[in-house]
């Protein structure tokens, strides 16, 4: 008698399984606290972040990237930017950054934000939050951070 074969889901790896459910457990009990966006996201994906602290930055990080957990925590994420707009509260130091574009780029983030009807900041960070997609042309193929451009001379404004 013939056996029938199902096509399955790719496993993930038990100890990434774990670790993923670790991290989601985490960020879920932050997400709970209804903390500023900024601080979810610096406490659970910023640089000294638990993501980062558990997956690094390499292909363990990108397997990570790949879970449920991770799309349920851009998920909490994502609701508490939604939030923020009801509520604005300034609590953390902002930043600038100067970035020089072509005009006819920027012309498309201008039409882009009116559509939105958001600022061009808000798009910016948007996308700046977004995750890079898989085959997208600045990730390297081995899951590692993209090679930075080489350093060229310019002005800081002071």
């Amino acid at each position: 008698m013939p056996s029938t074969v199902q096509a399955k889901a790719p496993a993930v790896p038990q100890p990434l399984h774990h670790a993923a459910a670790a991290v989601l457990h985490t960020a879920e009990r932050l997400h709970a606290m209804d903390p500023e966006w900024v601080v979810f996201f610096r406490e659970v994906l910023g640089v000294d972040g638990i993501v980062s602290r558990t997956f690094g930055s390499g292909d363990a990080r990108a397997r990570f990237e790949c879970t449920p957990q991770y799309a349920r925590i851009r998920e909490m994420l994502d609701e508490l930017r939604s939030r923020e707009r009801e509520r604005p509260a300034d609590r953390e130091a902002n930043r600038v950054v100067t970035v020089r574009m072509p005009r006819s780029l920027h012309e498309a983030l201008k039409a882009e934000a009116a559509d939105r009807r958001v600022s061009i900041n808000t798009l910016c960070i948007a996308k700046l939050l977004q995750a890079l997609e898989p085959g997208d042309k600045t990730a390297r193929a081995d899951g590692g951070e993209p090679t930075p451009p080489p350093k060229r001379a310019g002005r800081r404004v002071k």
